[in-house]
C-alpha cells in the first residue's frame, strides 16, 4: 500500500508542479496547450468515436484545447491524481472526470485508443505508470507524452540556482535516450522520440513570435535540437492497426461532389490504391471525381490505376507521355478536372487524410484558395531534412519581402481551390516550382488565401534530398518569385496573362490561362 501512495504522491506532486508553471510562469501557457493538441491530432491522426485518456489532467488546461480540436466528436476521459481537485465548470460535457487514488483503480476494464500525459515520467514511477498505460490501451492504441527536456540548458541553470537557495526541483527527469530505451522495453513498438518546443521561458511575449518562427529550424537542427524545452514521445501498443476506420468526415452539404481530386503519380505502385481508398472511406461525399496522372512511371502504377478506375466510375486514369514533370502532370490533370472545386495532393499525402477536412471547413467558410501549411505553429514537423527547411524559410521570406504579403508556407502541394480560381493561373513550370506558382499567384489575383496547418512526420531514415538537386530544384522556385515580382511591380515578363488585382497591380486586363506542356 506504501507503495501505491508513493506512486500515486509522485504523479500527483508532477501535475501539480507542471500546473503551477503554466498558470505563474508561462506568459504563453494556453498557446502552448492548443500546439499541442494540435500535435495530438495531428500525430495520431485523430478520427471522430475514437477514445481518449487524457493522464494528469490538473486544472484542465490541456483538456479543454484537447475537446476544441476534436470537435466534440471523441469520448475524453481525464484522470487527476491530485486528491484535491475537482471538475472544472469549464470542461465540456463529453470529457469524463475522475480523481484516482490507484491505478487502474475507476479505469479497470476500460480501454482506450488513445492516452496522452504531460510531465508525469518519473525516474521513480516510470516503469510502472508504462505498464498500466499499456494494459488501458486497446490493440493497436498509441500513446503521446510531453515530457521535460533534462538537457536544456535554461533548465540546468534554473535546478542549479535553486539547489543553492534549497529549493531544489523534486523532479527525477529522464533523457530521451532513457526514454525511448524503457519504453521499447515495455514492449511497445513504433516508439518515436524528438526533442520539440524552443519558446520556452525566460520569455517575453513580444519575444514569442520571433522564437516560434526560430523553434521549427531548431527543432530540426542536428545537435542544437538535443537543447529543446521538451522530448515528444510516441508509441503503439502491438498490433498496429492494419485498416484506418471507415468513417465520414463529410460535413459541408453545399461542398457535396463538387471535388475534382488531382493527384500526380510517378512509381506510386505501393501508394495509390492506400490513397484512394482513405479518400473514399472519408471523403465519399465531396467528391466529384479523382484523377491519376501517371507520369511516366516505370513500375506498375498505370496498372494499379486502370483497375481503379474500373471500380469506380469517378476514377479517372491519365497517362502521360515523356517529357515527365511534377508540373507537367499537374497541368494535365487540372486541364481534365470538372469540379467546381479541385483538390490537388501528392501521393504519399495518404497517412494525413483525416487533417483534409480543415481544407474542407475552410472552402465552407468562403475562401476561394485553401493551403497545408508545413509551417504553421500548429504544425508538427518533426526530423524533416533540414536543407529544406533553410530552403523553404529564405523562399518564403524573400517572397514575403518582395511580394509585399504575409503567409507561411504556400508551396505545398496540398491544396484546395475554386475552379475560377485555377483557370485564372499561368502555369509555367514544369518541375515542383508549379507548386510556388499555384500558391503564390492566387494572392496576387486578389484571391483570399488560407493556411491551415498539416503534419510531416518522418520515422525512416533520411527521407530528404541531396544538396545537389535540392540546388538543381530551387531554381525553378527563384524563377517563379522573380517573374511575380516582375509582373507585379513592372506589369512585364513571362507571366504576361496574369490578371494582377489592383491593390497590387491596377489596370492590367483579366485573363485566362493554363500553359499546355
Amino acid at each position: 500500500m506504501d507503495k501505491d501512495n508513493s506512486f500515486i504522491e509522485t504523479l500527483a506532486l508532477r501535475e501539480r508542479l507542471r500546473d503551477d508553471y503554466l498558470l505563474q510562469r508561462d506568459p504563453i501557457g494556453e498557446d502552448r496547450m492548443l500546439w499541442r493538441a494540435q500535435t495530438f491530432r495531428h500525430m495520431v491522426h485523430l478520427l471522430p468515436g475514437q477514445t481518449i485518456l487524457e493522464l494528469g489532467c490538473g486544472e484542465g488546461i490541456f483538456t479543454r484545447q484537447l475537446a476544441r480540436v476534436s470537435r466534440g466528436a471523441n469520448s475524453i476521459t481525464v484522470a487527476t491524481f491530485a486528491s484535491e481537485k475537482v471538475r472544472a465548470v469549464d470542461l465540456p460535457p463529453q470529457v469524463t472526470f475522475l480523481t484516482m487514488s490507484s491505478l487502474p483503480g475507476a479505469l479497470k476494464g476500460r480501454h482506450f485508443d488513445f492516452i496522452i500525459g504531460m510531465d508525469l515520467l518519473d525516474r521513480r514511477n516510470c516503469a510502472c505508470l508504462l505498464r498500466h498505460v499499456y494494459e488501458l490501451l486497446h490493440p493497436g492504441g498509441q500513446v503521446l507524452f510531453h515530457e521535460s527536456n533534462p538537457w536544456n540548458p535554461v533548465l540546468k541553470l534554473r535546478r542549479g540556482f535553486t539547489r543553492l537557495t534549497g529549493n531544489s526541483d523534486p523532479r527525477s527527469l529522464l533523457s530521451r535516450p532513457q526514454l525511448y530505451e524503457l519504453i521499447s522495453e515495455m514492449g511497445f513498438i513504433r516508439v518515436f522520440s524528438v526533442y520539440n518546443d524552443f519558446v520556452y521561458a525566460p520569455l517575453t511575449r513580444q519575444l514569442v513570435w520571433l522564437l516560434r518562427n526560430l523553434s521549427i529550424v531548431l527543432e530540426n537542427l542536428p545537435g542544437i535540437r538535443t537543447l529543446a524545452g521538451s522530448l515528444l514521445i510516441h508509441a503503439q501498443k502491438p498490433p498496429p492497426m492494419l485498416k484506418r476506420a471507415k468513417v465520414s468526415l463529410f460535413a459541408h452539404t453545399e461542398l457535396g461532389r463538387s471535388v475534382s481530386v488531382v493527384v500526380p503519380c510517378h512509381n506510386e505502385e505501393m501508394n495509390i490504391g492506400s490513397l484512394v481508398t482513405g479518400l473514399r472511406d472519408l471523403f465519399q461525399e465531396y467528391i466529384h471525381e479523382i484523377i491519376l496522372v501517371d507520369d511516366n512511371s516505370t513500375d506498375s502504377t498505370a496498372t494499379v490505376i486502370h483497375r481503379l478506375a474500373q471500380e469506380d466510375e469517378r476514377i479517372k486514369p491519365i497517362l502521360r507521355s515523356p517529357p515527365n514533370g511534377v508540373g507537367r502532370a499537374l497541368a494535365d490533370g487540372y486541364r481534365a478536372a470538372t469540379g467546381r472545386y479541385v483538390l490537388s495532393m501528392d501521393c504519399d499525402f495518404q497517412h494525413l487524410l483525416p487533417e483534409i477536412r480543415d481544407l474542407f471547413d475552410a472552402a465552407a467558410q468562403g475562401y476561394d484558395v485553401v493551403i497545408g501549411s508545413r509551417f504553421s505553429r500548429h504544425s508538427v514537423l518533426l526530423n524533416y531534412p533540414f536543407q529544406k527547411i533553410i530552403a523553404n524559410r529564405g523562399f518564403h521570406l524573400l517572397a514575403r519581402i518582395l511580394l509585399r504579403g504575409s503567409f507561411r508556407d504556400l508551396t505545398n502541394n496540398l491544396k484546395l481551390m475554386r475552379r475560377k480560381v485555377l483557370d485564372q493561373l499561368d502555369l509555367i513550370e514544369t518541375g515542383f516550382a508549379v507548386n510556388a506558382e499555384t500558391g503564390l499567384q492566387p494572392l496576387l489575383l486578389g484571391y483570399n488565401v488560407k493556411e491551415v496547418p498539416i503534419s510531416w512526420i518522418n520515422r525512416t531514415p533520411d527521407m530528404g534530398m541531396s544538396s545537389f538537386r535540392l540546388a538543381r530544384v530551387s531554381g525553378g522556385y527563384w524563377r517563379v518569385l522573380y517573374r511575380l515580382w516582375l509582373k507585379s511591380m513592372l506589369g512585364i515578363g513571362p507571366y504576361g496573362t496574369l490578371a494582377i488585382a489592383a491593390k497590387h497591380r491596377p489596370g492590367i486586363p483579366r485573363a485566362i490561362r493554363i500553359q499546355k506542356c
